[in-house]
């Protein structure tokens, strides 16, 4: 077997994010003597683990044969209404740390998952298409986080928030990855231990044949929504807890972020086609990218634009492969 045939069935087999990860290693590798330090490669874990959570939500939405622009609004109120409640009971109850920490923690993902309630009514009962739904709800939780602020960060948070989600160890890895590692389990189980996880695939891959098949097709897409929200709620109170502030204005780059995760990492924009573990490695690629480009000193702007070409590229990609895999059918 020649080189050029090995890489086509590798390429078939495994997508562009393999080639994308030797091809970033060796240019940053080259650019920079710390890229592959042991202490480095941590940062990239602990900075990648926000857009991580929110990819694994994205993936759903994706996978269901929609997407969900709403994520960094989600963040961001998240953030807002945690924070707020947070550093409300703890200045009432200044004693009562837990308590505060506890239901700021609850009301900052209530407050998210609310939004994902507000696009899953919108797609799975009024069809709505995802693209409008969650543009518009974007704005609609974006204004409210301003109004709530007025655009000011909220401080007076127990300093013990931040000491354990934002800062914290446990057995010397980061309090959030081992969060992140958690939402991985048991999203793993769901989509490949339960029926209920073969129905996004069902619904995504052909949403006329899953209803017929007796697959509550609304009832998919409106959990799907809601666990989107979800964990994109629980990023953010990991990102407050790691600011020590409630930011109206964090998460706006994580759309784009997140579906070029879940892009690059294979799944599919038409729905149905998408492995979890591979989503985990896209989001760690997008971090390793960012950190990277920060270690060889490449501004900020031009990050934007290399993530936009990224994710441009994976498109591009994922239809050659299709092509690929047609051709190998006939």
């Amino acid at each position: 077997m020649d080189v050029g045939t090995f890489l086509k069935k590798a390429f078939v087999r495994l997508g562009i994010l393999p080639f994308l990860l030797v091809i970033a290693v060796a240019v940053f590798s080259l650019m920079s003597d710390n890229f592959l330090t042991g202490r480095n490669l941590m940062n990239v874990l602990r900075q990648s683990v926000y857009l991580m959570i929110v990819s694994l939500g994205q993936m759903l939405a994706l996978l269901t044969g929609g997407f969900d622009l709403s994520v960094g609004t989600i963040l961001a109120l998240s953030s807002v209404v945690g924070a707020l409640t947070m550093a409300s009971i703890y200045a009432a109850m200044p004693d009562a740390i837990l308590l505060a920490i506890s239901l700021g923690f609850l009301a900052g993902v209530l407050a998210g998952s609310m939004v994902g309630v507000a696009n899953a009514i919108g797609v799975a009962f009024f069809n709505v298409s995802p693209f409008m739904m969650s543009l518009g709800m974007a704005s609609v939780g974006f204004g409210i986080a301003l109004y709530l602020t007025g655009g000011v960060p909220v401080y007076g948070m127990p300093v013990a928030f931040g000491d354990i989600f934002g800062f914290g160890t446990m057995l010397g890895v980061p309090t959030p990855v081992w969060v992140a590692a958690l939402l991985i389990v048991l999203l793993w189980v769901l989509l490949y231990r339960t029926p209920y996880g073969r129905y996004f695939y069902a619904v995504g891959g052909n949403a006329k044949a899953a209803r017929l098949s007796g697959i509550n097709v609304r009832g998919t897409l409106f959990a799907t929504y809601v666990l989107c929200a979800a964990l994109a709620a629980t990023a953010g109170m990991l990102l407050t807890a790691r600011l020590d502030t409630g930011e109206a204005n964090i998460g706006a780059s994580m759309p784009l972020e997140s579906i070029a995760a879940c892009v690059i990492a294979g799944v599919s924009l038409r729905g149905g086609i998408g492995r979890l573990e591979n989503v985990v490695l896209g989001a760690l690629f997008i971090g390793l990218v960012q950190n990277g480009m920060n270690l060889a000193r490449i501004e900020s702007y031009l990050q934007t634009v290399v993530l936009g070409t990224l994710l441009i590229l994976a498109v591009i990609a994922d239809q050659i492969r299709l092509r690929y895999v047609a051709s190998l059918k006939d």
